[in-house]
């Protein structure tokens, strides 16, 4: 089987370079979005059920479509960063946070399985002749 070094690093790049945005927003100390405290938690959650959905996104990309792989990798590098939160000053790595990046995981995961359904369903063109 030969891989296509070309075809592989521009699957996997963009997946690396979320990655390393996602690595750097966990390394700012936490930070207050607003002084309301639901408006905090919004904006805060909202941006890990974000992140993590585009992750998972670009990974499947990358991955050719596999799911579980996509999956799998997206929760590991969750865990991973809810770890590396750990060790950063005013953050804490927290399950409740784990649970918001799965989620976004799992709600990319549906929006791509209904659009190939969508996509599925459409009638073929017929080439004109």
């Amino acid at each position: 089987m030969k891989v296509n070094l070309k075809s592989s690093l521009g699957r996997w790049l963009p997946v690396f370079l979320w990655a390393v945005i996602i690595f750097a927003f966990s390394s700012l100390p936490q930070i207050k979005v607003s002084e309301f405290f639901l408006w905090d938690f919004i904006a805060k959650k909202t941006a890990h059920v974000s992140e993590y959905a585009i992750l998972f996104a670009l990974i499947f990309r990358a991955t050719k479509g596999s799911w579980i792989l996509s999956f799998l990798a997206t929760m590991l590098y969750a865990v991973s960063d809810e770890f590396h939160q750990s060790f950063v000053p005013g953050r804490t790595a927290t399950f409740f946070d784990l649970g918001f990046d799965l989620t976004g995981a799992n709600i990319a995961s549906y929006t791509i399985w209904k659009l190939k359904q969508i996509h599925l369903l459409q009638p073929k063109k017929s080439p004109k002749i």
